[in-house]
C-alpha cells in the first residue's frame, strides 16, 4: 500500500495574502452570518466549535469529487451515515432509503421528478396530458420551480387568514392526473404545520404519493415536542425532505431526501450509457459535485447527536415563546395563527384603531435601522380571490437567545416609532404604468432597469443598490401583475453579478 505523504506546510505569497485580504473586505459588506442579527437565511447554533469542525472537515474533503463514490468511497460512507441518522430521526424503517442533495430546492425537485415519472409509468393518460401537483398556497416556491422545470401543473389550495389549510380542501383536489400531493412541516411563510397525517392517509387510499417538505423543520421538530404525526411515522407519507444546512447547522448546501422504498427512489436517478464516454449514474441533479458540505454536515451530526440537537432546539423553543409573547404584547401587531416550530410571521393587528396599528413592513425597515434584519413578505392574492396579509417573517435560531433582550427592545421601539403610519401605497405608480401601456410591451432588460431606477432600485451606474427602505418595494410587488413583478426581480438579481462596465 502506498504511503501517504505528511501534509505540506504552505506559506502564502504576498499575492495570495492580498487576495484573501480583499475577500475579507468584501465579506465585511455582507449581512452578519453569526450573532443573531439576521433572522432569516442563516442558522447560527452559537457554538464556535461547530464552525471550526465544519471548516476542517470541508478542508479534508476539498479535492474530492462526489460524482463517483466507487472512486471516493469516503463519500458513500458519509452519505450512508447521514441518511441513517435522518432515517431514525424521521421514523423511517428498514425499507427507507435516501440521498444527500445540495439543498432543499434540489430535494424537492427530485421528489417531484420521482412522482412525475411514477405517474407517467402507471397512468393511462393521453401522451399530451399533464400531471398535477396538489399543495397549499403556502408550499415553498421550490415546487413552483419543480413544476416549471418538469412540466407539471401546480394546483394550489387556498389557506385561511392564518395560513391554515383544511385537509378536506386538499383531498377534494385529488384525481387521476395528480402525480403528487405536498404538505409542509411547517410551511415557511407562517410556520403552520399542514394536516399531514390526514392528507397522507387519504393520498394513500387514492394511490397518490405524498411528500412532506420538512426542509426547514426536519432537524427541529423531532425534538420540539407535542407535534402530531408529521414524518414517515404518518401512514401514506412516501418521501420527506429535511435540510442539513438549516437546523442541522451545516454550511450551505446540504439536504436529505428520504424515500419510502427502493423502487420509488430509483426513479429519482438519471443513468445513461448512450454516449462514448464513461457510464453516467446520478442520484441528484448535479453531476460532479463538491463533497465539502456533505463532510461538514456529517461531522456536525456526529458531534451533536440526539442530545446536542435536543439542547439547541430547546433554546429555539424558549426564544420563540418569549418573542411571541413579546410581539403579542405590542399594540398594533399580532403573530399570525398558531405556528409550530421556530418560525413566526407578524402582521398588523386590525382589531385596534388605525392610529394604533403597526404596518409590518415599515416596522421591519425600522428594526433594520436598529441593527436586526427581518424578512418582509408581501401580501398575496390566492386563487379564490381572498388575500393574505403582508407580514414580516422571523426565523429563530439558538443564538437568538443570547440576543433576546436587545432584540425585544428593538422590536418594541421600532413599533413605537412607526405606529399609526399607513402602509406604503404604490397604486398610483402602478396605475400610471397601466395607462402608459407598460404591461403590454415586452419588458427588455433596458426597460426593466429603467423602471427599477424609477422606483428607487439602483442608481445610474450602480445596478445593484437596493433602496434603504423595503416597504415601498414590497407594496409595489403586491400591486404589479405577477409576471411583471417577476421580470423586474430577475433584473435586480441579474444585474448584481454583471461586470460593472456593463451596468
Amino acid at each position: 500500500m502506498p504511503q501517504r505523504r505528511a501534509p505540506e506546510v504552505v506559506r502564502l505569497s504576498d499575492r495570495s495574502t492580498a487576495i484573501l485580504e480583499r475577500l475579507a473586505q468584501l465579506r465585511a459588506a455582507d449581512a452578519a452570518t453569526h450573532g443573531g442579527r439576521v433572522l432569516s437565511y442563516v442558522y447560527d447554533p452559537g457554538l464556535a466549535e461547530l464552525d471550526e469542525l465544519a471548516g476542517q472537515a470541508m478542508r479534508l474533503m476539498q479535492p474530492v469529487n462526489g460524482l463517483d463514490p466507487t472512486v471516493f468511497p469516503s463519500v458513500a460512507v458519509l452519505e450512508r451515515e447521514l441518511v441513517g441518522f435522518a432515517t431514525r430521526m424521521l421514523h423511517g424503517d428498514e425499507t427507507t432509503v435516501g440521498t444527500v442533495t445540495s439543498g432543499g430546492t434540489e430535494s424537492c425537485m427530485l421528489a417531484v421528478k420521482t412522482a412525475r415519472d411514477g405517474w407517467a409509468a402507471r397512468a393511462a393518460q393521453p401522451p399530451a396530458s399533464r400531471a398535477r401537483i396538489v399543495a397549499p398556497v403556502t408550499v415553498h416556491a421550490a415546487f413552483h420551480k419543480a413544476a416549471a422545470y418538469f412540466g407539471l401543473d401546480l394546483d394550489l389550495v387556498p389557506v385561511d387568514a392564518d395560513g391554515v389549510v383544511a385537509a378536506a380542501d386538499i383531498i377534494a383536489r385529488f384525481g387521476a392526473d395528480v402525480a403528487l400531493v405536498v404538505v409542509s412541516a411547517p410551511g415557511y411563510p407562517f410556520g403552520m404545520l399542514d394536516p399531514i397525517a390526514e392528507v397522507a392517509a387519504a393520498a394513500a387510499d387514492a394511490g397518490i404519493p405524498c411528500h412532506v417538505d420538512a426542509c426547514i423543520g426536519g432537524f427541529a421538530l423531532p425534538w420540539w415536542g407535542g407535534v402530531p404525526a408529521w414524518d414517515l411515522a404518518a401512514a401514506g407519507v412516501t418521501s420527506i425532505s429535511a435540510d442539513l444546512h438549516k437546523y442541522g447547522y451545516a454550511p450551505k448546501g446540504a439536504s436529505v431526501l428520504l424515500q419510502r422504498d427502493r423502487d420509488r427512489q430509483r426513479r429519482q436517478y438519471f443513468a445513461t450509457v448512450r454516449w462514448p464516454g464513461y457510464p453516467v449514474v446520478n442520484p441528484t441533479l448535479l453531476g460532479s459535485k463538491s463533497a465539502t458540505a456533505l463532510a461538514a454536515a456529517w461531522a456536525i451530526v456526529q458531534h451533536l447527536g440526539d442530545d446536542g440537537f435536543a439542547g439547541l432546539v430547546a433554546s429555539c423553543r424558549r426564544s420563540t415563546e418569549q418573542l411571541r409573547a413579546g410581539i403579542d404584547g405590542v399594540t398594533g401587531l399580532r403573530v399570525v395563527g398558531e405556528p409550530t416550530g421556530p418560525l413566526l410571521a407578524v402582521a398588523t393587528d386590525l382589531a385596534v384603531p388605525k392610529r394604533a396599528r403597526v404596518d409590518p413592513h415599515r416596522w421591519a425597515d425600522r428594526v433594520a435601522q436598529l441593527g436586526f434584519t427581518l424578512q418582509l413578505q408581501p401580501g398575496f392574492e390566492q386563487p379564490d380571490g381572498t388575500r393574505l396579509p403582508p407580514t414580516t417573517h422571523l426565523t429563530i435560531t439558538p443564538v437568538t437567545e443570547q440576543r433576546l433582550p436587545e432584540l425585544t427592545e428593538a422590536l418594541t421601539r421600532a413599533a413605537d416609532d412607526v405606529r399609526g403610519r399607513a402602509p406604503a401605497d404604490m397604486r398610483l405608480a402602478v396605475r400610471a404604468l397601466r395607462l402608459t401601456g407598460a404591461f403590454r410591451r415586452e419588458l427588455t432588460a433596458q426597460r426593466a432597469q429603467a423602471l427599477l431606477r424609477r422606483f428607487g432600485v439602483g442608481r445610474p451606474g450602480d445596478g445593484k443598490t437596493l433602496p434603504a427602505r423595503m416597504a415601498p418595494l414590497m407594496a409595489l410587488l403586491e400591486q404589479l401583475p405577477p409576471e411583471f413583478a417577476e421580470r423586474l426581480l430577475i433584473e435586480v438579481l441579474a444585474r448584481q453579478v454583471e461586470p460593472a462596465a456593463r451596468r
